[in-house]
């Protein structure tokens, strides 16, 4: 994916205003910073970057006396976890807070899970980004949703069989392939970028479900050219786009359909609950780590 470097300078320098300026600009868009001695460097997708937004969220900054100034240019064209992805990652367990103590163990290929058991859900993700791995409290969150959505509602063939699942922004595919193993019949997710989709579709092979779940490329809009509805829709996604796709997400709920949403931060949720409720939905559940947020919402 192509990627714009927006170098922030900040007079005068202020840790704290520089930790103020990474949250503000993460909710515009910017997924990674790495700090200067002036003030950070943001990566934001050029297909997500909108410089009137970011202007606006500087021109209301909340310090005072601090001016900011920034410079775009078109980042390197490379593999920026070109490191992570030669070590992979350790085993990631996420785990009900029930008494069966069921869970789904997110794993790469070379780093294989032990002492599982027979209740475990093992994944093995081939991933060159970490985020979409289970390493991001916004995954663990939605996975460990998952496990207590679908353990309560086990068997699923009470009364939402087939069970459809929509994920929007698959990245890996992580999340779809997670509700796949867990027992939902099929799957449908979609991503702007043309390696998520094609790698989400790679996990599914791996993980073989592949003949349950469909991936592809495009944003929310794509969901026009996809038939019938969903039980079961997912979205980690940054708070403005979510803001933005809820409509589109909403049409494609069936009756009584629940939708999991992550990828903000707790002083979003309010928000965003509005936003739902004005589509027709109340919130039913929410969790926090970290200041990330994950609610799950009924239509």
């Amino acid at each position: 994916m192509k990627y714009f470097e927006v170098a922030f300078t900040l007079s005068p320098y202020s840790t704290d205003a520089c930790d103020v300026l990474a949250a503000l600009a993460g909710e515009v868009g910017f997924e990674t910073f790495m700090e200067t001695e002036d003030g950070l460097t943001g990566y934001v997708q050029q297909a997500l970057f909108n410089e009137q937004t970011l202007k606006e969220t500087i021109e209301d900054f909340p310090f005072d006396g601090i001016s900011i100034n920034y410079n775009v240019r078109e980042a390197e064209d490379k593999d920026w976890n070109e490191q992570w992805e030669q070590e992979g990652f350790e085993p990631i367990e996420v785990r009900r807070k029930m008494e069966d103590g069921r869970g789904i163990i997110i794993h790469d290929g070379r780093h294989l899970p032990v002492n599982i058991t027979d209740q475990d859900i093992t994944i093995e993700i081939d991933a060159k980004l970490a985020f979409g791995t289970g390493t991001h409290e916004t995954t663990r969150m939605i996975c460990s949703t998952l496990l207590d959505l679908f353990g309560n509602l086990s068997p699923l063939t009470s009364y939402l069989s087939p069970l459809k699942v929509l994920d929007c922004g698959t990245g890996t595919g992580i999340l779809a392939i997670c509700a796949l193993k867990l027992g939902a019949s099929e799957a449908v997710g979609y991503d702007i970028d043309e390696w998520s989709a094609d790698n989400a579709r790679h996990n599914a092979v791996i993980n073989r479900v592949d003949d349950r779940f469909t991936s592809l490329l495009g944003d929310v809009n794509i969901l026009k050219e996809v038939e019938g509805s969903f039980d079961l829709v997912m979205a980690n996604i940054n708070r403005n786009i979510l803001l933005a796709d809820m409509p589109m997400m909403h049409e494609k709920m069936a009756p009584g359909a629940q939708l999991i949403l992550s990828g903000f931060y707790t002083a979003d949720i309010p928000m965003l609950t509005e936003k739902a409720q004005s589509l027709g939905m109340k919130l039913v559940a929410q969790e926090e780590d970290n200041d990330w947020a994950c609610v799950v919402l009924r239509n």
